[in-house]
């Protein structure tokens, strides 16, 4: 059984930091079960390790990561490299990884990088190799870093997240494809006799993916695709696109690549005097949280970040541990349908 121990006591008229052994006397336990609920917790019973954890806030106390690093050759934080965005969709990732983390008592640390170029990120993931991080997080949506991605140290426990197919690192992704594919069909069986749309940008991971599944919908129902317009994700590039669609009465049904192209999109028709749904359905891709409010409510398929960022963890946990292999794992993507799509008016 253990036993509790007693904490030296401060100086007077000094306030001092919480130690090990004022979380164990809090807690009701010895300091070696605060140490293993701190480098092996999976060896502590679930209540012990819940009511140490507790007794770790009450105290606002702060292991000593040096000392933590020589008792079990860890650090407790992970390494994030992300690429200087404000979108949706990377911002989003991160917090879902960073959730994550904090869930497991683990601290992160980030590199925001401008590019994803190959120097770009072997220099991210330097700087963080130098703050001793147990591994690394690489959010990297761009073909363009596929390359960089293949030069980085074999020794090094890394994941990818929406990075490109056929690399030698894991990677936790979202299936695009399988979204796109969704959309598509959802707007097919409302009797649209072809699927108009707007494209991300070429570079892409989830682009390409957007792009791949639409075709593929079409194709399986018999149906020619019509070219796809290029959009850089913003609301302005889906407006400028938008034009064009709505000056074509042949237009009825259109996909665009992500929610705020969809939100120009939208602007275009009802300038143009084309009513959605009546005329045009819509669908979007991300689910942003106002989504629902756009006028019509957005039909859109939603993301799950947080369970994305909860696989990119949990399989980087699994390389600090020792696991071999270059898995690629995806979480499916849900259509959420609301009123901007409805059946085609003959």
């Amino acid at each position: 059984m253990s036993t509790p121990s007693t904490p030296s006591p401060a100086p007077a008229g000094r306030t001092r930091a919480a130690v090990m052994e004022d979380v164990a006397a809090r807690a009701g336990v010895s300091a070696m079960t605060v140490s293993r609920v701190l480098n092996t917790p999976e060896k502590v019973r679930p209540q012990t390790r819940a009511r140490v954890l507790a007794a770790m806030r009450e105290l606002d106390y702060r292991p000593n990561s040096a000392a933590r690093v020589l008792a079990t050759g860890r650090s407790g934080v992970l390494g994030v490299v992300s690429f200087d965005t404000t979108l949706y969709g990377p911002a989003s990732m991160l917090y879902g990884i960073e959730q994550a983390a904090r869930g497991a008592e683990y601290t992160v640390t980030i590199a925001s990088l401008r590019t994803l170029t190959r120097g770009a990120i072997e220099e991210g993931v330097d700087r963080l190799r130098s703050q001793s991080v147990d591994g690394v997080i690489v959010i990297a949506p761009h073909l363009s870093a596929a390359e960089g991605l293949r030069r980085l140290p074999p020794d090094l426990p890394l994941v990818a997240v929406a990075a490109a197919q056929a690399l030698p690192v894991p990677v936790a992704a979202v299936d695009h494809r399988a979204g796109a594919v969704r959309a598509t069909r959802h707007l097919l069986s409302l009797g649209h006799r072809t699927v108009h749309h707007i494209a991300g940008p070429m570079d892409w991971v989830d682009s390409d993916a957007r792009v791949a599944g639409w075709r593929h919908a079409l194709a399986e129902a018999g149906r020619e695709a019509p070219d796809p317009l290029p959009g850089d994700w913003s609301a302005r590039s889906g407006y400028e696109q938008g034009r064009v669609l709505a000056a074509d009465p042949e237009v009825t049904a259109v996909f665009a690549a992500n929610d705020p192209m969809a939100l120009g999109l939208l602007r275009a028709l009802r300038e143009a005097g084309r009513d959605v749904p009546g005329e045009v359905s819509v669908a979007g891709f991300d689910d942003v949280p106002e989504a629902p409010f756009f006028a019509p409510p957005l039909t859109s398929v939603r993301q799950p970040f947080g369970e994305v960022g909860r696989l990119a963890f949990q399989m980087l946990l699994e390389r600090i541990d020792g696991a071999e292999g270059v898995p690629r794992r995806t979480v499916e993507p849900e259509l959420v349908v609301r009123e901007s799509t409805a059946a085609r008016a003959d």
